[in-house]
């Protein structure tokens, strides 16, 4: 199902709650070192042991939103959401109230699993507002301002259990305040007909109402895309994430890269972060997507290659950064390309979601690779992958861009011929 008249203006108040609800699910990935050390220090686990916690926690994050997304395509998406995030709220709490090492793990579990139906719910909600490129440009730049912030103010509050996981628990009560903001999927009326479609007036709804749109044939196309653009996400998502996971020792190793380089690197890779948002929000859609995403991808992949190259800590860095800023803004595409599929967020829902699961075994996946390959070998993998990933991207944003083409046509069908019953209505009165 697309429909533009199902889909509902960009306002703040349903915006911030899709936004912070989001955040909310999405948290537990930025803050993961932080919870390793937060393990370490409360309840004496080993490096290993806190880093395989965080993993089963992030794994859980990303099964649920998985498990969910058709729930949040649906009429439950605040019930998921609420649900989510009275869990998250809970168990993050347990995990930094109880000095208990065995209580702490479940609450970490009981807060993944919570925190994936967040990222459903946000998900799949994104894909109720209009103009979806935008969105999606909003939405990177929220995210990525309020991520930073906490990244910076929680080392300063400190790294204790209760500091880093009761950061996590405030943003599921934040999320959980917000719910009743955040926009609901379209009730489709599957034995809606011709007449009940001619009996709806034109209106735009409150932001957040529930809209009632008839039932469309499902497009087995958009089917087709949806499910490959989940599985080049995630294949992609793989590749990007096993780079940033061994960034740090590469860089160290090949060109020199200090523990205050790696810092420099990481805070000019969110500042880029930010750059791309804002390009992207004042970009829009005027590009499209399928010839954007070719150009991200393949720049990212040389981008990736070139960094094995670096032979000292500068050109390590400025091309860290570029490399990140691309990255940005390619998943920015990539979700845009998710929310125009399907106004109900059909495939925004669970795109979400397959990223995490890439983000939480990379580490893993990508030592394994430079075991394989060597540093150099590694990264050339990386790169090639964005190269063949790009070609796919490319046919399902196309599809998007068709598909959204095509709503909007619709619409301003239905739009004139309201206004030729309208005009008939009145003569008769008249």
């Amino acid at each position: 199902m697309n429909d533009l008249t199902a889909r509902v203006p960009l306002r703040f108040p349903a915006a911030a709650a899709t936004f912070a609800i989001g955040i909310a699910g999405y948290l537990g990935v930025n803050l993961s070192p932080y919870m390793i050390t937060a393990l370490q220090t409360g309840f004496g686990t080993d490096v290993l042991t806190a880093s395989w916690i965080v993993t089963a926690t992030l794994l859980a994050t990303a099964v649920t939103g998985l498990a969910t997304a058709p729930l949040c395509a649906g009429r439950h998406r605040r019930l998921v959401a609420r649900v989510g995030l009275a869990a998250g709220l809970a168990g993050f709490l347990l995990a930094g109230l109880v000095p208990v090492a065995g209580v702490a793990i479940a609450g970490l579990l009981i807060g993944g699993i919570g925190a994936g139906g967040a990222v459903a719910a946000a998900g799949s909600a994104l894909a109720a507002f209009r103009n979806p490129d935008r969105v999606a440009g909003f939405n990177g730049l929220a995210n990525r301002g309020v991520i930073t912030i906490v990244l910076a103010v929680v080392p300063l509050i400190g790294l204790a259990p209760i500091d880093v996981f009761g950061a996590l628990a405030l943003f599921c009560l934040i999320g959980l305040v917000a719910v009743g903001w955040m926009p609901v999927a379209p009730v489709i009326e599957p034995q809606a007909g011709a007449a009940v479609a001619e009996a709806m007036p034109l209106t735009i709804p409150e932001t957040g109402a529930v809209r009632r749109v008839p039932a469309r044939a499902g497009s087995r196309t958009v089917t087709i895309a949806g499910f490959a653009l989940l599985v080049t996400f995630a294949l992609w998502a793989v590749s990007e994430d096993s780079l940033w996971a061994m960034a740090g020792v590469m860089g160290a190793e090949r060109a020199g890269l200090t523990p205050e380089g790696l810092g420099i690197a990481l805070s000019g890779a969110t500042a880029g972060g930010l750059v791309g948002s804002l390009l992207l929000m004042v970009v829009g859609n005027r590009l499209g997507r399928a010839v954007p995403l070719v150009v991200l991808l393949v720049a990212g992949g040389a981008l990736k290659i070139a960094l094995s190259f670096a032979a000292d800590q500068t050109t390590f860095i400025v091309l860290f950064i570029v490399w990140n800023t691309i990255y940005a803004v390619a998943f920015m595409y990539f979700v845009s390309t998710s929310a125009a599929l399907d106004a109900d967020g059909r495939w925004s829902g669970p795109l979400l979601a397959v990223y995490l699961v890439g983000s939480a075994l990379t580490p893993v996946i990508g030592a394994a690779l430079v075991e394989v390959f060597g540093y150099q070998g590694f990264v050339v993998v990386l790169g090639v992958s964005s190269f063949v990933l790009a070609i796919p991207a490319a046919i399902v944003a196309a599809i998007s861009t068709r598909v959204e083409k095509d709503a909007a046509a619709d619409a301003d069908v239905e739009a004139r011929a309201a206004d030729v019953r309208a005009t008939d209505t009145e003569g008769i009165s008249a």
